[in-house]
Protein backbone atom coordinates (compact mmCIF):
# COMPACT_ATOMS: atom_id res chain seq x y z
CA UNK A 1 0.00 0.00 0.00
CA UNK A 2 2.15 2.89 -1.42
CA UNK A 3 -0.12 5.12 -2.65
CA UNK A 4 -2.01 7.78 -0.71
CA UNK A 5 -5.27 7.13 -2.79
CA UNK A 6 -5.27 3.94 -1.41
CA UNK A 7 -5.15 4.55 2.51
CA UNK A 8 -8.87 6.49 3.71
CA UNK A 9 -8.84 9.55 4.28
CA UNK A 10 -8.15 10.09 8.22
CA UNK A 11 -11.21 11.82 8.43
CA UNK A 12 -13.29 8.54 7.31
CA UNK A 13 -11.45 6.61 9.69
CA UNK A 14 -11.95 9.17 12.55
CA UNK A 15 -15.74 8.53 12.00
CA UNK A 16 -15.64 5.13 12.85
CA UNK A 17 -14.10 4.74 16.09
CA UNK A 18 -15.86 5.73 19.48
CA UNK A 19 -13.46 6.98 21.48
CA UNK A 20 -12.81 4.57 24.51
CA UNK A 21 -12.82 6.22 28.48
CA UNK A 22 -14.31 3.98 30.60
CA UNK A 23 -11.23 2.08 32.53
CA UNK A 24 -12.41 2.53 35.86
CA UNK A 25 -9.41 4.40 36.99
CA UNK A 26 -9.72 7.43 35.06
CA UNK A 27 -10.35 10.66 37.13
CA UNK A 28 -12.38 13.57 35.98
CA UNK A 29 -9.49 15.45 34.48
CA UNK A 30 -8.69 12.42 32.30
CA UNK A 31 -12.00 12.06 30.92
CA UNK A 32 -11.95 15.70 30.18
CA UNK A 33 -8.75 15.25 28.00
CA UNK A 34 -10.13 11.99 26.44
CA UNK A 35 -13.18 14.40 25.49
CA UNK A 36 -10.75 16.89 23.89
CA UNK A 37 -8.93 14.67 22.08
CA UNK A 38 -11.75 13.29 20.58
CA UNK A 39 -13.51 16.51 19.35
CA UNK A 40 -9.81 17.85 18.15
CA UNK A 41 -9.85 13.96 16.39
CA UNK A 42 -13.34 14.64 15.11
CA UNK A 43 -14.44 11.12 16.17
CA UNK A 44 -17.85 9.31 15.66
CA UNK A 45 -18.26 9.88 19.85
CA UNK A 46 -16.95 8.86 23.18
CA UNK A 47 -17.82 5.77 25.12
CA UNK A 48 -17.68 7.25 28.41
CA UNK A 49 -18.93 5.52 32.06
CA UNK A 50 -22.57 6.64 33.00
CA UNK A 51 -21.49 8.82 35.42
CA UNK A 52 -18.98 11.09 33.20
CA UNK A 53 -22.39 11.37 30.83
CA UNK A 54 -23.06 14.90 31.79
CA UNK A 55 -19.14 15.77 31.69
CA UNK A 56 -19.10 14.77 28.30
CA UNK A 57 -21.62 16.37 27.01
CA UNK A 58 -20.93 19.91 28.61
CA UNK A 59 -17.17 18.95 27.35
CA UNK A 60 -18.76 18.01 23.64
CA UNK A 61 -20.56 21.32 23.00
CA UNK A 62 -20.48 22.57 19.82
CA UNK A 63 -19.02 19.52 18.13
CA UNK A 64 -20.01 16.76 15.93
CA UNK A 65 -18.85 13.97 18.27
CA UNK A 66 -21.91 12.47 19.94
CA UNK A 67 -21.43 10.85 23.45
CA UNK A 68 -21.82 7.08 24.10
CA UNK A 69 -21.91 5.56 27.39
CA UNK A 70 -22.68 1.33 28.33
CA UNK A 71 -25.73 -0.05 30.43
CA UNK A 72 -25.60 -3.45 31.96
CA UNK A 73 -21.75 -3.22 32.21
CA UNK A 74 -19.84 -5.37 31.90
CA UNK A 75 -21.57 -8.26 32.65
CA UNK A 76 -25.13 -7.95 31.51
CA UNK A 77 -26.15 -9.94 34.27
CA UNK A 78 -28.43 -6.81 35.99
CA UNK A 79 -32.15 -7.31 35.66
CA UNK A 80 -34.14 -5.61 32.73
CA UNK A 81 -36.11 -3.10 35.15
CA UNK A 82 -32.49 -2.23 36.03
CA UNK A 83 -30.95 -1.54 32.58
CA UNK A 84 -34.38 0.18 31.12
CA UNK A 85 -34.12 2.36 34.38
CA UNK A 86 -30.16 3.05 33.40
CA UNK A 87 -30.63 3.83 30.20
CA UNK A 88 -33.82 6.26 30.65
CA UNK A 89 -31.60 8.21 33.12
CA UNK A 90 -28.44 8.40 30.58
CA UNK A 91 -30.62 9.65 27.49
CA UNK A 92 -32.00 12.24 29.94
CA UNK A 93 -28.15 12.86 30.63
CA UNK A 94 -28.07 13.65 26.71
CA UNK A 95 -26.42 10.14 25.62
CA UNK A 96 -26.46 9.47 21.86
CA UNK A 97 -25.67 6.39 22.25
CA UNK A 98 -26.05 3.23 24.15
CA UNK A 99 -23.96 0.08 23.99
CA UNK A 100 -25.80 -2.25 26.92
CA UNK A 101 -24.56 -5.85 27.55
CA UNK A 102 -26.97 -8.95 26.50
CA UNK A 103 -27.44 -11.52 29.50
CA UNK A 104 -24.61 -13.94 28.59
CA UNK A 105 -26.06 -16.58 30.91
CA UNK A 106 -29.21 -16.26 29.51
CA UNK A 107 -28.23 -16.54 25.96
CA UNK A 108 -25.68 -19.96 26.84
CA UNK A 109 -29.39 -21.32 28.27
CA UNK A 110 -30.98 -20.91 25.01
CA UNK A 111 -32.93 -18.54 26.50
CA UNK A 112 -33.75 -16.68 23.44
CA UNK A 113 -36.95 -15.13 24.34
CA UNK A 114 -35.43 -13.40 27.64
CA UNK A 115 -32.28 -12.17 25.55
CA UNK A 116 -34.53 -10.42 22.58
CA UNK A 117 -37.30 -9.19 25.30
CA UNK A 118 -34.26 -7.64 27.54
CA UNK A 119 -32.64 -6.19 24.61
CA UNK A 120 -35.90 -4.19 22.96
CA UNK A 121 -37.04 -3.40 26.71
CA UNK A 122 -33.54 -1.32 26.06
CA UNK A 123 -33.94 -0.02 22.87
CA UNK A 124 -37.57 0.96 23.96
CA UNK A 125 -36.30 2.60 26.65
CA UNK A 126 -33.61 4.45 24.18
CA UNK A 127 -36.03 6.26 22.32
CA UNK A 128 -34.61 6.18 18.68
CA UNK A 129 -31.47 6.57 20.29
CA UNK A 130 -28.70 4.06 18.31
CA UNK A 131 -28.22 0.94 20.71
CA UNK A 132 -25.49 -1.57 20.23
CA UNK A 133 -25.49 -5.05 21.86
CA UNK A 134 -22.15 -6.36 23.54
CA UNK A 135 -22.17 -10.32 23.08
CA UNK A 136 -18.90 -10.08 24.95
CA UNK A 137 -17.83 -13.64 22.47
CA UNK A 138 -14.67 -14.52 24.18
CA UNK A 139 -17.25 -16.37 26.67
CA UNK A 140 -19.34 -17.87 23.18
CA UNK A 141 -19.13 -20.82 21.18
CA UNK A 142 -19.91 -19.72 17.55
CA UNK A 143 -23.31 -21.21 17.98
CA UNK A 144 -23.88 -18.83 20.63
CA UNK A 145 -22.66 -15.91 18.71
CA UNK A 146 -25.01 -16.26 15.70
CA UNK A 147 -27.94 -16.51 17.90
CA UNK A 148 -26.80 -13.55 19.96
CA UNK A 149 -26.40 -11.09 17.08
CA UNK A 150 -29.98 -12.51 15.28
CA UNK A 151 -31.69 -11.52 18.85
CA UNK A 152 -29.99 -8.49 18.49
CA UNK A 153 -31.47 -7.07 15.34
CA UNK A 154 -35.09 -8.78 16.01
CA UNK A 155 -34.88 -6.71 18.99
CA UNK A 156 -34.27 -3.44 16.90
CA UNK A 157 -30.54 -3.12 17.85
CA UNK A 158 -28.06 -0.73 15.57
CA UNK A 159 -25.03 -2.61 16.04
CA UNK A 160 -23.98 -5.86 17.42
CA UNK A 161 -20.52 -5.29 19.29
CA UNK A 162 -17.52 -8.31 19.49
CA UNK A 163 -16.76 -7.58 23.58
CA UNK A 164 -16.42 -5.14 26.44
CA UNK A 165 -12.50 -5.47 26.44
CA UNK A 166 -12.83 -6.58 30.09
CA UNK A 167 -13.72 -10.43 29.93
CA UNK A 168 -10.20 -10.93 28.40
CA UNK A 169 -10.32 -11.59 24.14
CA UNK A 170 -11.61 -8.49 22.08
CA UNK A 171 -12.23 -8.23 18.58
CA UNK A 172 -11.42 -10.93 16.09
CA UNK A 173 -11.28 -11.62 12.47
CA UNK A 174 -13.02 -14.94 12.69
CA UNK A 175 -16.08 -12.87 15.00
CA UNK A 176 -16.17 -9.98 12.67
CA UNK A 177 -16.83 -12.75 9.53
CA UNK A 178 -19.44 -14.63 11.50
CA UNK A 179 -21.26 -11.19 13.05
CA UNK A 180 -20.85 -9.96 9.25
CA UNK A 181 -22.79 -12.55 7.68
CA UNK A 182 -25.29 -13.04 10.09
CA UNK A 183 -26.93 -9.82 10.61
CA UNK A 184 -28.20 -7.58 8.17
CA UNK A 185 -26.44 -5.12 5.70
CA UNK A 186 -28.06 -1.95 7.72
CA UNK A 187 -26.76 -3.65 11.23
CA UNK A 188 -23.35 -2.34 12.15
CA UNK A 189 -20.77 -4.34 13.57
CA UNK A 190 -18.51 -3.22 16.18
CA UNK A 191 -15.11 -4.11 17.16
CA UNK A 192 -14.04 -3.34 20.46
CA UNK A 193 -10.61 -4.69 21.97
CA UNK A 194 -7.91 -5.07 20.88
CA UNK A 195 -7.91 -2.94 18.42
CA UNK A 196 -4.76 -0.78 19.32
CA UNK A 197 -3.06 0.00 15.52
CA UNK A 198 -3.86 0.97 11.91
CA UNK A 199 -3.31 -2.29 10.68
CA UNK A 200 -5.53 -4.30 13.04
CA UNK A 201 -8.56 -1.66 12.21
CA UNK A 202 -7.96 -1.27 8.29
CA UNK A 203 -8.04 -5.36 8.75
CA UNK A 204 -11.31 -5.74 10.50
CA UNK A 205 -12.88 -3.18 8.48
CA UNK A 206 -12.21 -4.89 5.52
CA UNK A 207 -14.40 -7.74 6.92
CA UNK A 208 -16.90 -5.73 7.73
CA UNK A 209 -16.83 -3.81 10.99
CA UNK A 210 -17.98 -0.10 10.78
CA UNK A 211 -17.22 0.70 14.11
CA UNK A 212 -14.42 0.51 16.39
CA UNK A 213 -14.26 0.73 20.13
CA UNK A 214 -10.58 2.18 20.71
CA UNK A 215 -8.18 3.85 23.30
CA UNK A 216 -5.29 4.25 20.82
CA UNK A 217 -7.32 6.82 18.82
CA UNK A 218 -4.34 9.01 18.50
CA UNK A 219 -1.73 6.60 17.54
CA UNK A 220 -4.51 4.85 15.08
CA UNK A 221 -4.98 8.71 12.99
CA UNK A 222 -1.34 9.64 13.78
CA UNK A 223 0.14 6.31 11.91
CA UNK A 224 -2.64 7.00 9.19
CA UNK A 225 -1.45 10.56 8.18
CA UNK A 226 1.96 9.89 8.42
CA UNK A 227 1.81 6.61 5.81
CA UNK A 228 -0.30 8.93 3.68
CA UNK A 229 1.97 11.64 3.88
CA UNK A 230 5.03 9.24 3.15
CA UNK A 231 3.49 7.59 0.40
CA UNK A 232 3.12 11.38 -0.53
CA UNK A 233 6.20 12.14 -0.70
CA UNK A 234 5.78 14.80 2.43
CA UNK A 235 5.88 14.95 6.15
CA UNK A 236 3.35 15.39 9.07
CA UNK A 237 3.49 15.73 13.09
CA UNK A 238 1.60 14.64 15.29
CA UNK A 239 -1.69 16.28 16.37
CA UNK A 240 -0.37 18.91 19.31
CA UNK A 241 -3.71 18.43 21.00
CA UNK A 242 -2.49 14.76 21.64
Amino acid sequence: MNAPQMLPEPAAVAKMIDHSLLRPELTTDEVRAGCALAAARDTASVCVRPSDVRLAVAALAGTQVVVGTVAGFPHGDTTTATKVAETRELVADGAAEIDVVLHVGRLLDGDAAYVQDDIAAVVAAARGRTVKVILENALLDADAKVLGCRLAEAAGAHYVKTSTGFAGGGATADDIVLMRRTVSPHVGVKAAGGVRTLDRLLELAALGATRFGATATATILDDLAARRAAAAGTTVGADPST
